[in-house]
C-alpha cells in the first residue's frame, strides 16, 4: 500500500534546503507519494511561540549558523550560510507551487528549484521575474503559473494549508506528516524512512 506524506516548508528555509534531496530519494525508494504544501511560517510563529529568526537571542541565532555549517559539510551541500537575499518573502513562491500541485503538477521539482535559488545560488525569491524564470526551468510556463497562483482561490488555499498545519501540529519547517505522525526537521529523515518502512 502506497503511503502518503504530507510535506509542509517554506521555501525560504535552509533546512527544508539541507533535506530536500535526501527526502525525494527516501520516499521514491519508498513508493510514497508526496503531498507538497508551502505554508505561511509567519502565521504559525505567532500562533505557536516561535519566533522569527531576528527576534531570537544572540545565543541561538550563533548556534543555528554552526549547525547550518556543520550540515553542509555532513551532506556535502554548498549552502550559504549568509545569502544575499534572506530573510525575503516566500509568498510568490509559495503561491506558485500551490497552483502547480492544485492543478496536478509535480510541484517537488519547482519547490526544490527555489530552496536552491535561496540557500546555493543568491536569487531574490521574492522577485517576482526570477520566480518565473524558476518556473520555466522546472518545466512550467513561467508567466501563466505566475497569474493562476495569484487568483482568489490559490491564496485562499494557500491561507487553508497554513490554517490546517496549525491544526495539525505543525511548529516548524520542514515537517512531514505520515499517518497523522509528526517529524519536524531534516534531521528526523531517518524517523521518516523507517516510519514508510513499517
Amino acid at each position: 500500500m502506497t503511503k502518503s506524506i504530507d510535506y509542509y516548508l517554506t521555501l525560504v528555509s535552509p533546512w527544508a534546503c539541507l533535506g530536500h534531496e535526501r527526502f525525494l530519494k527516501i520516499a521514491r525508494e519508498n513508493d510514497a507519494k508526496v503531498n507538497v504544501i508551502p505554508v505561511n511560517y509567519g502565521k504559525i510563529f505567532k500562533e505557536t511561540g516561535g519566533l522569527p529568526l531576528s527576534k531570537r537571542s544572540a545565543q541561538r541565532q550563533n548556534y543555528r549558523l554552526m549547525e547550518l555549517a556543520r550540515w553542509r559539510e555532513e551532506h556535502d551541500i554548498p549552502i550559504n550560510i549568509h545569502p544575499k537575499y534572506f530573510p525575503a518573502s516566500d509568498q510568490i513562491a509559495a503561491q506558485m507551487v500551490t497552483a502547480a500541485s492544485n492543478a496536478g503538477g509535480d510541484a517537488l521539482d519547482l519547490t526544490g528549484l527555489f530552496l536552491r535559488l535561496v540557500w546555493i545560488e543568491e536569487g531574490n525569491i521574492a522577485d517576482e521575474a526570477t520566480a518565473i524564470e524558476v518556473a520555466n526551468r522546472a518545466g512550467f510556463d513561467g508567466e501563466k503559473l505566475l497569474k493562476e497562483s495569484q487568483a482568489p482561490e490559490i491564496i485562499s488555499l494557500y491561507e487553508k494549508n497554513t490554517d490546517e498545519a496549525i491544526e495539525r501540529g505543525v511548529f516548524g519547517a520542514p515537517t512531514f506528516i505520515i499517518d497523522e505522525e509528526l517529524f519536524w526537521g531534516q534531521d528526523r529523515l531517518d524517523f521518516v524512512e523507517k516510519a514508510l518502512k513499517k
